[in-house]
């Protein structure tokens, strides 16, 4: 048992490798773009995809202005074969696949009246994803979540005795709300960083970053009704107040930018 528990920790304090853990699992950085490629091409094949809307063409603007920015920021070794689709759909969403392939939803720019910059600060959020390869950081931990469960659910039952159907319901427990959910807040703080940065690069105005989550809070009546502990992203309350502290920095680039 000894011998069990010193494994189970190993396993919990290796959290922070995740990329390598991915990396193992023969998910390296090339190969996830090269699937993540695939899929995209299999979603535009079902989409409504926009191209001539005012709303289109505003965001492809916002994504070719952010996108040179985007390649400089890039440090997975691979080069990103970045591309923007704008779906015709009520939904209101933007995202960013493993190597660039993105999508951005008119709904979410209809349906807030955002502006070109608060949409760049979206196109931004989701470019930073790709960068920091948060969804192969994902899947390594997932990985190591697993097993530290797994291990501590038979470590458990063997000092205790318990059933095993409770042990493991405990595991399940802990493995959604102890172990996944922070993790995935603490990325959403990173690309809302990372985010506000291109856009500043880009001399899109880091306030209006600010601005989509206040508008956000407006229509929908401030923060996450489930609360932020059972939410993969943090509320928008805590993401106004973090990227408040981040505004000085951004716009010390920003002013920067639109004058060069």
């Amino acid at each position: 048992m000894k011998k069990l528990s010193i494994v189970l920790l190993s396993a919990t304090l290796t959290l922070s490798g995740c990329t390598t853990v991915a990396d193992m699992a023969g998910m390296d950085t090339k190969t996830l773009n090269a699937q993540a490629g695939s899929h995209y091409q299999q979603m535009l094949s079902k989409a409504k995809i926009d191209t001539t809307s005012n709303t289109a063409k505003t965001v492809q603007r916002a994504f070719d202005r952010l996108r040179p920015h985007a390649d400089s920021l890039n440090n997975t070794g691979v080069r990103f074969d970045w591309q923007m689709t704008v779906v015709r759909d009520k939904t209101e969403n933007a995202w960013a696949m493993p190597g660039g392939k993105m999508a951005f939803y008119t709904g979410l720019a209809e349906n807030y009246n955002l502006t070109e910059s608060e949409i760049a600060a979206i196109v931004g959020h989701e470019m930073a994803h790709a960068l920091l390869e948060h969804s192969k950081k994902q899947m390594g931990a997932n990985v190591l979540s697993s097993l530290a469960v797994q291990l501590g659910a038979a470590a458990v039952q063997a000092n205790t005795g318990y059933n095993a159907d409770m042990v493991n319901l405990g595991a399940s427990v802990l493995h959604e709300y102890g172990l996944d959910k922070p993790y995935s807040r603490h990325h959403e703080y990173e690309a809302d960083a990372l985010g506000m940065r291109l856009m500043a690069m880009a001399g899109y105005n880091p306030a209006d970053a600010i601005n989509v989550w206040k508008k956000m809070n407006a229509k929908k009546g401030g923060g996450s009704k489930a609360g932020s502990i059972l939410s993969t992203h943090p509320n928008n309350d805590s993401r106004i107040q973090a990227m408040e502290k981040l505004f000085p920095e951004n716009r010390a680039i920003y002013e920067h930018a639109i004058k060069h």
